[in-house]
């Protein structure tokens, strides 16, 4: 029938071994073709199906692509009318030859199996052959955290052939920057993909020799809101809530002493947190950087709590010794001393009870006594602020009043003109 010519199964008509439609058994595989003869050209293309995962602790990179291979062996060519190529799954390429591919620097890489081997295999009339095959691999990728988390990191995955060196066999891009496609919807939760882009050099090996090296190169971005909002804005605020002390009065202790230490606490807290999700490298990042300084901060406001404490002890010891220094009897015995204000203490009242009348002085008497003391107290006062100028410059500095109005401005201008620098930099 009409339906039967068009549409003829070659696979109904029996055919002797020797006239197979591909000679396969014809032939020993083992050898590339055109053994002997200049080097096969390997067309490669790739289309990256998804970028899996991106593990800063491992540094690695997972990734699902499509690979294809494009060569020409004119021991698969056969007779066709059509022109049309023939598809095979993966059971024919145990037959023939194929490239041997590799990824180079791979931790762990796998062929899918589901249903079956994801494996494709044309063969055109000429003799040109198209290899497709579905691959995850795991890959290394050096990566550089001086800057984490304001970092961009190049990630390469690396494809050469195993055995045959680049007298054998050459392997190129088939399109040039066009034979690398990307799925639209790859997309990462930490990162943004810039650009991917393919290069192509040669590889040195001391024992073997050269060998063509294809590079699967692609561009990542870190999303900083992510680390916005569980380092650097918990940290701020850490640092802001141990300015609160400087306007708690300095004899409150345990409300100053506790908030500095629950500050402390919790900036070692989001440290720790922090380089738990880092691998341990030897130098400093830029997370560090900004950690540690807020840190540092932090513990200054208690070392500021510290010594207003330390000084305001010293400040009441010599305001006492003062006190003791000018105080002045005015004509009474030591042990009979009147209070400066003009009245008696308890202690006055009870001591004087022991004595007579004669000895005891008149109302009248205790009033002008009373002028006296007072106007010499007055003397006293005058001459205790001129004797005090000198110590005005110690005072300022002990005075605890002063240091806390000090930090209010200190310490924010400081932390703000730090992160005016840390953001310019970095950024």
């Amino acid at each position: 029938s009409y339906v039967y010519k068009k549409n003829h199964d070659v696979t109904k008509t029996w055919r002797g071994k020797t006239e197979r439609l591909l000679r396969v058994d014809n032939h020993d595989f083992t050898m590339r073709p055109a053994f002997g003869g200049p080097a096969i050209p390997v067309g490669v293309d790739v289309q990256v199906e998804s970028l899996d995962s991106i593990s800063e602790v491992d540094m690695d990179f997972t990734m699902t692509l499509y690979l294809r291979h494009y060569w020409k062996d004119e021991r698969l060519s056969f007779p066709s009318t059509t022109n049309k190529s023939m598809t095979f799954d993966g059971r024919l390429v145990r037959k023939i030859w194929v490239p041997d591919v590799f990824f180079v620097h791979s931790k762990r890489s796998f062929i899918h199996d589901t249903t079956t081997d994801n494996i494709m295999l044309r063969v055109f009339p000429d003799g040109h052959v198209l290899y497709s095959m579905r691959i995850t691999v795991t890959s290394m990728c050096n990566m550089d955290f001086s800057r984490f988390p304001l970092d961009s990191q190049t990630c390469s995955l690396e494809l050469e052939s195993y055995a045959y060196t680049d007298e054998d066999l050459m392997l190129y891009w088939k399109n040039g920057n066009e034979s690398l496609k990307t799925d639209e919807k790859i997309s990462l939760s930490r990162f943004l993909i810039q650009k991917f882009h393919t290069t192509s050099r040669l590889a040195f090996y001391s024992s073997t020799g050269w060998y063509n090296r294809l590079y699967i190169n692609f561009t990542l971005r870190r999303h900083i809101f992510f680390f916005l909002l569980q380092t650097y804005f918990p940290a701020t605020l850490m640092v802001i809530l141990s300015w609160v002390s400087f306007w708690i009065d300095r004899r409150a202790v345990p409300a100053r002493v506790s908030l500095g230490i629950t500050t402390v606490l919790t900036m070692s807290t989001i440290i720790t947190g922090v380089n738990a999700s880092m691998p341990r490298v030897s130098y400093i990042k830029a997370v560090d950087i900004y950690l540690w300084v807020s840190f540092v901060f932090v513990f200054l406001s208690v070392l500021e709590y510290a010594a207003v404490n330390y000084l305001t002890t010293v400040q009441e010891r010599k305001e006492r010794k003062l006190r003791d220094k000018f105080s002045c009897t005015c004509g009474i015995p030591h042990s009979k001393t009147m209070m400066l204000d003009g009245n008696y203490s308890e202690f006055d009242a009870n001591s004087l009870a022991g004595y007579t009348r004669n000895q005891m002085v008149s109302e009248e008497e205790k009033q002008e006594k009373m002028v006296v003391h007072l106007a010499v107290s007055n003397e006293s006062n005058s001459s205790r602020k001129r004797g005090l100028k000198g110590h005005m410059g110690l005072r300022i500095i002990q005075n605890t009043h002063a240091i806390d109005k000090y930090s209010r401005l200190i310490f924010p201008g400081t932390y703000i003109f730090f992160n005016l620098i840390y953001w310019s930099v970095f950024s």
